[in-house]
């Protein structure tokens, strides 16, 4: 029988998973400064570079100071950077750095994550470029409320919850998996206390590819912040899945507000499509949702009632 992990050799092993993640990633970590025309620069974040023809993507509140930038790297090189679009919705935008070739991150998929995964922050917060915090993952399938400098409320769902500690300038920074692979977009919440992130996944994937090709995202908006909620046993057996989204919260005037949603129902199904979690109401709410009737089907105390929303556009 081999002899047991010393709490000395499982520290040893953490930090050299943390040094080796920290070395492979923080060549494709930028510090940016948003400008703001003969004012100077509005704002700073982080981003992280995604092809190796210069294509970068931030946080979209990051961006939402200005059109241009500079890119700071930790090798010493500076460009200057072009915001391609953004997307409110998910909390992501794409610049493109003004060099000829660039070092990209490896890209994972954040729907592999568990629960207690080891995971680690890169970024450059309160101006200190190059940092790197490690955690575990916390908590997933997050959904976080949030306002704009306009005072405009908009919902981040699906969202990665860590102990990774970040910060004011975190954000548009790198999550990253053990093997290196860029798993999350961090976004430094101010007064949360929590370490969040917006996951790489097929559906960030579908959106980082709309904004580099048309510079925006066409997108449904309902106007609910929710979360997973396991059903009980009698409709997990009727409708043949486990869970559904509860509904946390209807904005007022919404069109979850028409439809007569209310806190506390359990959405089931979008139309056709069943639902189990945050991030399969964003997927279901594409270009070709907007203006049209949906059928929700929710759970209400212990029954099950269809309800008729009709999806805006995201502005």
């Amino acid at each position: 029988m081999a002899d047991p992990i010393t709490e000395q050799q499982a520290l040893d092993a953490y930090s050299a998973i943390v040094t080796s993640v920290a070395e492979k990633v923080l060549p494709a970590v930028a510090s940016i400064r948003i400008g703001r025309g003969a004012r100077g620069y509005g704002g700073a974040g982080s981003a992280v570079v995604i092809t190796p023809d210069g294509f970068l993507v931030t946080s979209a509140h990051v961006v939402a100071a200005g059109n241009r930038a500079t890119a700071s790297f930790i090798d010493g090189n500076e460009y200057e950077v072009d915001v391609v679009g953004a997307d409110p919705l998910s909390d992501l935008a794409v610049a493109r750095a003004r060099a000829a070739t660039l070092q990209p991150a490896s890209i994972g998929n954040a729907e592999q994550l568990r629960v207690g995964q080891l995971v680690v922050a890169i970024g450059n917060p309160m101006g200190f470029s190059g940092s790197v915090t490690s955690g575990v993952v916390s908590g997933l399938g997050r959904s976080l409320a949030t306002a704009d400098g306009n005072g405009h409320r908009r919902f981040i769902e699906d969202v990665i919850q860590t102990d990774a500690a970040l910060n004011p300038g975190n954000s548009g920074g790198a999550l990253a998996d053990a093997q290196a692979r860029l798993i999350g977009v961090n976004t430094a919440v101010a007064g949360m206390g929590l370490g969040l992130a917006v996951p790489m996944n097929a559906t960030t994937q579908a959106i980082l590819a709309a904004l580099m090709r048309n510079g925006r995202v066409r997108r449904g908006y309902l106007g609910i912040a929710g979360g997973t909620r396991p059903l009980p046993p009698h409709v997990a057996e009727r409708l043949g899945r486990k869970a559904g989204v509860e509904v946390h919260e209807v904005v007022a005037g919404s069109p979850a507000a028409g439809g007569q949603l209310r806190g506390g129902d359990v959405i089931v199904s979008v139309g056709e499509a069943g639902v189990s979690k945050a991030g399969d109401l964003q997927r279901l709410m594409v270009e070709a949702a907007i203006g049209k009737k949906l059928k929700l089907t929710v759970l209400r105390g212990d029954r099950l009632i269809d309800l008729d929303v009709i999806p805006v556009e995201l502005s």
